[in-house]
């Protein structure tokens, strides 16, 4: 497989915005159609990722940073050398492997310090990494900056989730702004997905929530009282019920986006 043919989907948004439920509905359709080669990475310190997805880490790209800070303060030049060669095989040991799919938990935010150089290394390895999948799902916090800092410098399509708040929306306005001024991270489709919509909130108000942020629609997502209910119950989303609204809608922008098991 091509890089040109490899896709990388990321979302991001507010918190709450629903952005880690979308990627979790957005994989449990590419597992039901078949999809073999699917990688997770979660790029929220939150790492509400495994939740949703029924995992239970207990490693991240986190643990690895520390020790490559931790052995290249005491290292010499030659052995700094042997920790750079040694990154995948330490990658390696961060992913958690299951038999539907893998994920890649990024961790919380490095301590006091710039580990700018480290960091830079480390999405490197990522993106060797990357390779062996043929789509990557990433989770990303309220902006891009943790995505392009620590992740991927370049994703194919990058959703932006709001509901529709008003504080929601200014953000989704944010960040575009941001993304497209800093040019922060490259992309080739940029869009909007406005999550737990009412059916008696479309029309009117569909067209002047998007207008506020200045956005493509991508597609809305149901307010479902079933995801409401799994939360609750700390079950993971990647379970709902086919029939759910909010699995129909997930899949719905999937097929808009042209999102199907290459």
């Amino acid at each position: 497989m091509t890089q040109a043919q490899k896709r990388i989907i990321a979302a991001c948004g507010k918190g709450g915005s629903g952005k880690t439920a979308f990627i979790a509905l957005l994989g449990k359709h590419l597992l039901k159609a078949g999809h073999k080669k699917l990688l997770f990475i979660d790029a929220d310190p939150t790492m509400n990722l495994p939740t949703v997805l029924g995992i239970d880490p207990d490693k991240t790209v986190s643990d690895v940073r520390q020790k490559i800070i931790k052995e290249a303060r005491s290292a010499g030049e030659s052995d700094v050398e042997d920790i750079a060669r040694s990154l995948d095989y330490l990658l390696l040991e961060a992913l958690i492997e299951t038999d539907q799919f893998n994920l890649l938990l990024m961790g919380r935010p490095e301590a006091v310090g710039c580990y700018c150089p480290v960091n830079s290394l480390l999405r490197d390895g990522i993106g060797t990494l990357a390779k062996q999948f043929d789509t990557i799902l990433i989770d990303g916090e309220a902006g891009v900056e943790q995505i392009s800092r620590q992740v991927m410098t370049r994703v194919d399509t990058l959703i932006i989730m709001s509901d529709i708040s008003s504080r929601g929306l200014k953000t989704a306005s944010m960040i575009r702004e941001v993304t497209e001024s800093n040019h922060l991270i490259r992309y080739d489709k940029m869009g909007l997905v406005l999550n737990r919509v009412r059916k008696d909130s479309m029309g009117e108000d569909l067209e002047e929530w998007t207008a506020q942020t200045g956005l493509e629609l991508f597609g809305t997502v149901a307010e479902d009282e079933n995801v409401t209910r799994f939360d609750m119950k700390a079950q993971p989303l990647i379970e709902l019920p086919d029939d759910s609204a909010a699995v129909i809608a997930v899949g719905e922008i999937m097929n808009r986006l042209e999102v199907a098991p290459l």
